[in-house]
């Protein structure tokens, strides 16, 4: 590839449209860079896994050839790996204390370089420099937002009349230093109350790593399905894998579709779906919720309950009052399905639950009430403490990383235990206060099972409303002491399933949402120590729309739902 004898064109750049926004983007003067067919990749050994990756995406979308080189032989894209690629370069940029570099900046706890990169086009190259593999890749997602969107769909498009053979693709001459923020950049997705087929939990993943976002956390077990096999237990998935209705509109209408819904995914889904999180450096945290949550289990093995009775699994939504028993034959059920599941998933964090726990049934059991004796306890609430001690204990001795909701607080949470703060900054207040590591998750903010506006035509959700506004103003360090701010690992949005039965359902929850909590979670911060400025963010995500329609994203447009999202006509709605 020879030097581009294209020239730029005025106007805003693709560089001040990426999604997050970098860390410092410098524009340089110079001609265009463009990637001709045959294009070139020189990679070294430790990246030629993301080399590959880069390599899949050019081909699918445009048609045109690219090898993969050696380094040292000519190419049009260079990658590297150097740990201090972010830590110079620009003048008067001293790296990790600049600006970006306050109020939590690289919250990143794995080190304030991990996943940082430098991008540099210009003259007839594009070279991308990580501070580390992972650097790699985040630099890769970012060329990608440079080029145009058609660089993103799944095959060649020309337009009528065009000439044979695949467009050189442009990339104007940039500079951009970046790194994240926060080293748990994560998304939520229920599996349980609504089961999502194996082909868009890979989409997710695929798009939460497109928004440089790292952890996707699968809530795999509730009152209304189990969605994971365990082979000393099958009926985990023969019997709670399957619900014979579900409500029909709101919960409260107490209206249903008779309709059986259900499923689960094999471990060779489960295996596909790690690898293919492991090869866009995303991590696939498990979540079996325990000890409340659990009708669909007690359906398949209702001696594990407290009454005695045979359970259905759960159609309805909510809270239900049915929780596990406390024998050791139960807590030995609880620890046999961790070590399947920790089999399953190899990444750090296991997610235990923990929220929503009833105690009524643990008022009225003599286990319960002996053990209340035995440990002195006053509360039966102290009782969901000693029983996530014995699971968390469990964990660490096979050298994981334990995780609940913020409920467990009010049972007394172990020690070592990461906390997810979903009923609001309180939460993560009293466990950074405590000693625990945070996982910010407040519902106020970050649950996109809320509405996205009190527009009557939004498709049914839990409450309303939290538009995307909202979501690019929260501050995962906002209400937390600074003496504590080392314990937050970063923040995570949310999406229940209870009102979103299909994956164009869930692309609609989470789009354009997803990409202002990307940002709040990557980017810094204004060095002026002001909120972030929904005026400056909303045409870049404007301009990024186009990504996601390339994508093949069921997106909310910023002015409102498509008839074809809308719950309703919009004329019957005065609208």
């Amino acid at each position: 590839m020879g030097p581009s004898a294209a020239r730029r064109t005025t106007g805003p750049s693709a560089a001040d449209s990426v999604v997050p926004r970098p860390v410092r983007i410098v524009e340089r003067s110079g001609q265009l860079v463009t990637l001709g067919d045959p294009v070139r990749i020189a990679a070294p050994r430790q990246v030629v896994g993301e080399a590959r990756w880069f390599r899949r995406c050019l081909e699918e979308a445009t048609g045109m050839a690219v090898e993969l080189v050696e380094p040292g032989q000519p190419a049009a894209v260079i990658l590297d790996v150097d740990e201090s690629a972010v830590s110079g370069g620009f003048g008067g940029f001293g790296g990790f204390g600049g600006s970006g570099g306050s109020r939590g900046s690289g919250g990143s706890r794995a080190g304030r370089t991990a996943g940082g990169y430098r991008l540099v086009a210009g003259g007839d190259r594009i070279a991308v420099t990580g501070t580390d593999p992972a650097g790699v890749f985040h630099g890769l997602q970012t060329l990608r937002q440079l080029l145009p969107d058609t660089a993103l769909r799944r095959a060649p498009t020309t337009a009528p009349g065009a000439p044979d053979g695949a467009p050189p693709l442009a990339v104007e001459p940039v500079e951009i230093i970046d790194w994240p923020r926060f080293a748990w950049r994560g998304v939520h997705l229920d599996v349980s109350r609504h089961f999502l087929p194996k082909d868009f939990v890979l989409k997710l993943i695929d798009l939460a790593a497109f928004h440089k976002c790292n952890m996707v956390h699968l809530h795999l077990t509730d009152d209304q399905g189990w969605r994971v096999p365990v082979d000393r237990y099958p009926r985990l998935v023969e019997v709670g894998a399957w619900r014979r209705r579900s409500p029909a509109g709101h919960a409260n209408q107490h209206r249903y579709d008779a309709v059986p819904h259900g499923g689960f995914y094999t471990k060779a889904d489960v295996g596909e779906m790690v690898a293919f999180a492991a090869s866009r450096h995303v991590t696939v945290v498990p979540e079996i919720d325990l000890p409340g949550h659990v009708v669909a289990a007690l359906a398949a093995y209702p001696e594990l309950g407290n009454t005695g009775q045979r359970f259905e699994v759960a159609s309805d939504w909510g809270t239900s009052p049915h929780v596990l028993n406390l024998e050791e034959t139960t807590v030995r059920f609880c620890t046999d399905v961790l070590d399947e599941v920790a089999d399953l998933f190899p990444g750090r964090w296991l997610h235990i639950g923990g929220d929503e726990c009833p105690t009524d049934e643990w008022e009225h059991s003599p286990r319960a009430r002996q053990l209340m004796a035995d440990h002195g306890y006053r509360r039966p609430r102290q009782l969901q403490g000693w029983f996530a001690a014995r699971l968390a204990g469990h964990l660490a001795r096979a050298g994981r990383v334990p995780v609940a909701w913020d409920d467990l607080l009010d049972a007394g949470a172990p020690p070592g235990m990461v906390v997810m703060a979903w009923r609001g900054v309180p939460g993560g207040v009293a466990a950074a206060a405590a000693g625990h590591d945070v996982v910010m998750a407040p519902q106020q903010w970050l649950y996109f099972d809320w509405s996205q506006s009190d527009d009557p035509a939004e498709p049914l959700a839990l409450r309303g409303s939290t538009p995307v506004e909202k979501v690019y103003g929260y501050d995962p360090l906002a209400g937390l002491p600074e003496e504590h701010h080392h314990h937050v690992l970063g923040a995570q949005c949310q999406l229940w399933t209870e009102y979103v039965a299909t994956p164009a359902a869930a692309e609609y929850q989470y789009f354009p949402r997803l990409c202002a909590f990307a940002e709040t979670v990557w980017s810094p911060p204004p060095a002026d120590g002001e909120p972030r400025r929904y005026g400056e963010f909303r045409p870049r995500l404007a301009r990024h729309l186009g990504r996601l329609a390339a994508l093949g994203v069921n997106f909310r447009p910023l002015d409102g739902p498509t008839p074809g999202q809308a719950r309703v006509w919009r004329g019957e709605t005065g609208t």
